[in-house]
């Protein structure tokens, strides 16, 4: 399939026609790569499930970090040898004939890299990590650990982290210093003894539908981003002579753009005004305000109409009061998103943050893995024995005895509708927490008391309304509400309701007002995103994982293309001009569609639907056409990347801010908050009948007028052009 293919494809979002490649040197390359790999598309030929103590000779287990790898060792068997080598600690367990080695990765140990300059560059290979990263040279031990444990090994066991990319990790470890063929995989969701134990005595053959996929990912990832930010800087460098770091990838930059844009929208907001009739009434004593029920309006002159009438009657007549009981319906337990979401709503947690500490109680052992999509537990679940174990700390002893009595021991948790085929929801395992931090502690008990929560009974809420109309029929309207029963909201009362009742009222009541005036209000720009409202979005549209997402917004940042201010996030003028440019003349690459385009390839290869150096070689001739197409634009886009980052002075500098002239000697944004202000203005006066000059002076004093409205408000020489 050609690059052009895809991306009409893309553009059209039909199906893709099948075609293969034509180049002598793409096949040369493709066949190749295929000979390096060939073990990655061939299945174990073992299905059936194995027992560790079944296995014989020296077995090297493969954990993820170096805390799994010490519970592995005591849940195998209490009677291991700890051994150290150079500060590394790895265990040994004798047991009839079988001589079991459980060492550690750090994490990922290999990274893909290559030599060449330049680009576009697709020659490659996977190396030591502490070769590629100068700040990874602590993984060298432990790759010199696990290549001594490996010599004599007869047989392999991965068990990192059963997901992606714990099984791209211990295969590339078992591929440089073992076998695959001689290799098996363990699954497990919380590093528990008994859960331990258990899986071992199930292994299975590798996984190699999610190795391909992870492969697949890191290699994709790695085209794109080196070639992309390669060009990048070498347009900066030529325009400049200047040598800085730039960076685009296949998931930040659609995600940099979603962010760019919102900013946009948001500096370029004018408010518009809203009248709303504002009412109260006296009863029992009680000031309470109503609500208009047309809700606000658009011109003062209706509003003021409305006002007149309703001083005219002096009263309002109630036409029905109602009291209506709602059930609320426990939430799931939490998947990674959702728990990052009320991490963030609760405390002000960034998701990284929050993930972050979710993956050190698990490493713990006190909850089950944390990088899951579902909202699902099992039925196979222990819950009761969890909540046994939960009843030892003392801050949630209550807690399990008022639900035991309330379910009276029926434990049935509601379930989401997420689903992930690795692992359940998050769940406490019930091991009791040591000495934890107190963000931990806010972490954990969140995990617990939403675990709780589940189980629960439904909340009861009464909530009350009362309606009334004018003689002229003008309506309005009060709520109130009030807890008639907590349900699972004692257990997690995070999501507690704000009570507020409101008197009794009779239809047919008559009603005398205490004040009617027009409340005078604006238009909302945008609200702000936030760090979690970045990683919703990304849910939303399919882009990232689990794993990913949040790692990618801080890398945004670090590249500074993002800040924060007071927890809200704002596009940096850099962030600005890198989407500015890719949209103008590189506009796939912000694509959210190629991006989503891709992600299913990659799930397709997780399902033995797709293979991946098919995917590998779709995304490398699409990266050949844009560059292609990149390479006539290259001089323009170095001159405004140049010019963002402060190397070099523009031409004509804009009026306002030291971009460049786009017209009327106003950058891009300046030119079109101009044109905005032209078009507000006309709405401004239909609402209100207002001049032109009070428009500019009632904008200018509003808080919510954007960043470069403000900027051509308050410069004379622009307003003049209007």
């Amino acid at each position: 399939m050609s690059a052009k293919t895809i991306l009409d494809y893309l553009k059209k979002h039909g199906k893709k026609p099948k075609e293969r490649i034509k180049s002598t040197e793409e096949k040369e390359k493709r066949e190749k790569y295929v000979s390096q790999e060939k073990i990655a598309s061939v299945k174990h030929r073992s299905e059936r499930k194995v027992r560790i103590w079944d296995l014989r000779g020296n077995i090297l287990v493969i954990a993820e970090k170096p805390k799994a790898a010490s519970k592995i060792a005591y849940a195998l068997s209490p009677r291991f040898v700890r051994n150290r080598w150079k500060g590394i600690p790895y265990y040994v367990i004798r047991s009839n004939g079988a001589n079991i080695m459980i060492a550690s990765a750090a994490g990922h140990l290999y990274g893909l890299y290559t030599d060449k300059r330049g680009y576009p560059i697709f020659r490659y290979e996977w190396k030591p990590l502490y070769i590629i990263d100068q700040t990874a040279r602590h993984t060298k031990k432990f790759i010199e650990l696990l290549e001594k444990l490996s010599r004599n090994a007869n047989c392999y066991v991965n068990a990192c982290d059963y997901d992606i990319e714990g099984s791209v990790i211990g295969y590339l470890i078992i591929k440089f210093m073992g076998d695959p063929d001689r290799a098996y995989r363990v699954k497990y969701s919380s590093l528990t003894p008994a859960e331990l134990k258990q899986s071992f005595r199930e292994l299975t053959g590798l996984d190699y539908e999610m190795i391909e996929a992870g492969l697949c990912r890191h290699e994709l990832d790695w085209i794109w981003g080196i070639n992309i930010s390669r060009a990048l800087m070498d347009a900066v460098r030529k325009s400049s002579g200047k040598r800085t770091i730039l960076s685009a990838g296949r998931v930040q930059t659609p995600t940099l753009k979603h962010v760019v844009d919102h900013e946009i929208e948001r500096n370029l907001f004018i408010p518009l005004p809203l009248f709303i009739p504002d009412v109260t009434i006296i009863k029992d004593g009680e000031k309470i305000h109503l609500e208009y029920v047309s809700g606000s309006l658009e011109t003062r002159r209706k509003a003021e109409e409305i006002i007149k009438s309703i001083k005219k009657d002096g009263y309002l007549m109630v036409t029905e009061y109602t009291e209506k009981t709602t059930y609320l319906n426990p939430p799931p337990a939490f998947n990674l998103g959702d728990l990052q979401e009320e991490a963030a709503r609760i405390y002000g947690f960034s998701p990284y943050k929050t993930q972050k500490i979710a993956e050190k109680l698990y490493l713990d052992a006190l909850i089950s893995y944390p990088r899951t999509n579902s909202q699902k537990l099992p039925p196979t679940l222990n819950y009761r024995g969890i909540m046994e174990k939960l009843a030892e700390v003392d801050r949630y002893a209550p807690l399990i005895d008022r639900l035991m009595k309330e379910t009276r021991g029926i434990l049935e948790p509601v379930q989401g509708k997420k689903d992930d085929p690795a692992h359940p929801a998050i769940y406490p395992t019930g091991l009791k927490p040591g000495k934890l931090s107190g963000d931990e502690w806010k972490i954990y008990d969140l995990i617990v008391r939403r675990f709780l929560a589940a189980f629960a009974e439904k909340a009861l809420l009464i909530q009350q309304q009362a309606h009334f109309r004018t003689r002229e029929g003008y309506e309005f309207r009060v709520s109130g509400q009030r807890i008639g029963k907590l349900g699972w909201l004692y257990y997690y009362y995070f999501s507690k309701p704000k009570e507020k009742s409101i008197p009794v009222f009779t239809r047919g009541e008559h009603v005398p007002i205490k004040t009617a005036r027009l409340r005078r209000t604006y238009t909302r720009p945008p609200e702000r995103l936030t760090k979690i409202k970045i990683l919703r979005w990304m849910e939303k549209v399919e882009i990232g994982t689990e794993a990913t997402r949040a790692r990618i917004i801080e890398l945004l940042f670090r590249r500074g293309y993002l800040e924060a201010k007071g927890g809200k996030v704002n596009a940096t003028d850099l962030g600005l001009g890198i989407i500015e440019v890719l949209t103008k003349h590189f506009p796939q690459i912000t694509s959210v569609e190629m991006t989503r385009y891709f992600e299913e390839k990659m799930e397709a290869i997780k399902y033995g639907r797709a293979r991946r150096e098919e995917v590998v070689e779709e995304a490398r001739q699409t990266i050949v056409k844009l560059l292609q197409e990149f390479d006539k634009v290259k001089d323009k886009i170095g001159y405004l990347l140049s010019i963002r980052l402060g190397y070099i002075s523009p031409h004509r500098k804009c009026l306002a801010c030291n971009r460049e002239e786009y017209r009327l000697g106003l950058c891009y944004y300046h030119y079109m908050a101009l044109e905005k202000i032209r078009e507000a203005y006309n709405e401004w006066n239909r609402r209100e009948e207002i001049t032109f000059e009070k428009f500019i002076s009632s904008i200018k004093k509003l808080r919510s007028t954007g960043k470069w409205i403000t900027e051509v408000i308050g410069n004379d020489e622009i307003l003049a052009k209007l």
